[in-house]
């Protein structure tokens, strides 16, 4: 049996967010909880911690979506990107950088 070969594009965003008012890890952790908590649901992307784990006041934060349309994951991680700008409370945005990937 022969597949026929589809396009399939993966979305990356990384976001790097100062915490100014973070004390510890655990401060840290409970607000990037939430914020990656309603990423998921709101958008069903995946998305993780992906640096910067031991600084209190600074969070690296990975979402990746996959499509077999380019315009559309383009199109997800806009929103996404625009709904961390409007809903990250104290974190603020220092850093932002967007791949796609097509496979």
């Amino acid at each position: 049996m022969r597949f026929r070969e589809v396009m399939m594009v993966v979305g990356i965003l990384r976001l790097t967010l100062h915490l100014p008012n973070s004390g510890s890890l655990k401060a840290r952790r409970h607000i990037l909880a939430g914020l990656l908590r309603r990423l998921r649901d709101r958008f069903d992307v995946a998305v993780a911690e992906v640096g910067e784990r031991d600084r209190w006041q600074l969070a690296e934060v990975g979402v990746a979506c996959l499509s077999a349309d380019g315009r559309h994951c383009d199109e997800v991680l806009a929103r996404v990107l625009a709904f961390v700008e409007r809903n990250a409370g104290e974190a603020q945005l220092t850093e932002v950088r967007t791949e796609l990937i097509r496979l």
